[in-house]
């Protein structure tokens, strides 16, 4: 099942596989023209600065991670939306509204005061803007730094602020924890398959940079810069790299796991598959920048310590 061909072409707003740069900007620090939590206020977001007149009751998330930052810092009874892919809380207002292809009409439906959107699909950013709805366009986060702005900015804009800074005090903290407890002179390797044809990513991506923290070597490095951040691996490449830990952000959509693997071609003598060093992660958490990075983070530095010990 090639899903990897779809998150390239169409970037990412599904949960299978890590999204790739949009090519958008990433959010700068948000600033403020009033008071911690009071309006009018203006946020830095990647569609430049947007002044947002006062506190909004009804928002619609075009973004999974939007979604999860949302609720997370404490705007969740302020969203009345989220599209489809936003299976995360359990409880947001799942609709059949989408991110791959935004509907102008269905949005304004439903009575928007602020929409945030990963992605400027059909330049739905100015449609909205034309019949007066405020848009936050939060794309991939390039680095860390670049999703806590992103959770600052929907903090700013929803008035709360103060929440928003607590998520982001708590996720530093829990990484740094995690990466400073964590064995870094074994010099491990890595593969981390984004779909079973099988895409991989580099170090340059998002994803690529929380296993950097750890110290881990990415096989996938070693591509030709011409194959880009998230390169299609052979078989033969995989084989020959063998690396110590293989991570699967794909056994949600594709059924992928140590049994799965073992199976293609030549995989079965590989040593992380004979030493169970096969860690299935949630596609989801693998291919959002919100919140719950840190419990990527806490699982890979899991599989890290234990492959170490």
């Amino acid at each position: 099942m090639a899903v990897a061909g779809v998150l390239l072409g169409v970037l990412g707003l599904a949960g299978c596989g890590q999204t790739p740069d949009t090519g958008t900007p990433a959010t700068t620090t948000s600033t403020t023209t009033s008071p911690t939590g009071a309006f009018p206020v203006t946020v830095q977001a990647g569609n430049g600065a947007v002044t947002i007149g006062q506190r909004p009751e009804r928002i619609v998330s075009l973004s999974p991670t939007a979604t999860e930052s949302l609720f997370a810092i404490g705007a969740g009874a302020q969203v009345t939306a989220v599209d489809d892919q936003s299976n995360y809380p359990a409880n947001a207002p799942r609709s059949a509204l989408s991110g791959f292809k935004p509907n102008v009409e269905a949005i304004v439906e439903q009575r928007p005061d602020l929409v945030v959107v990963a992605n400027d699909i059909g330049g739905i950013v100015a449609a909205l803007g034309k019949v007066g709805v405020p848009v936050l366009l939060e794309p991939s986060a390039n680095d860390l730094d670049g999703a806590y702005d992103q959770i600052s900015d929907l903090g700013a804009a929803t008035g709360n602020d103060a929440k928003a800074g607590e998520v982001i005090a708590g996720m530093k903290k829990r990484i740094g924890d995690m990466v400073a407890a964590a064995p870094k002179d074994k010099k491990l390797t890595y593969y981390h398959e984004l779909d079973n044809t099988p895409y991989s990513v580099t170090s340059h991506t998002f994803i690529g940079q929380i296993y950097s923290l750890y110290g881990l070597t990415n096989i996938a490095d070693k591509t030709p810069k011409s194959a880009g951040d998230f390169p299609k691996l052979s078989t033969e490449f995989i084989v020959k790299a063998d690396p110590d830990l293989i991570f699967l952000a794909d056994n949600k959509c594709c059924g992928q796991n140590k049994d799965t693997l073992a199976k293609r071609p030549g995989w079965s003598v590989m040593s992380a598959i004979k030493n169970g060093r096969v860690i299935q992660l949630d596609d989801d958490i693998a291919s959002r920048w919100g919140p719950r990075v840190a419990d990527l983070a806490e699982t890979i530095g899991g599989a890290v310590r234990q492959a170490a010990g």
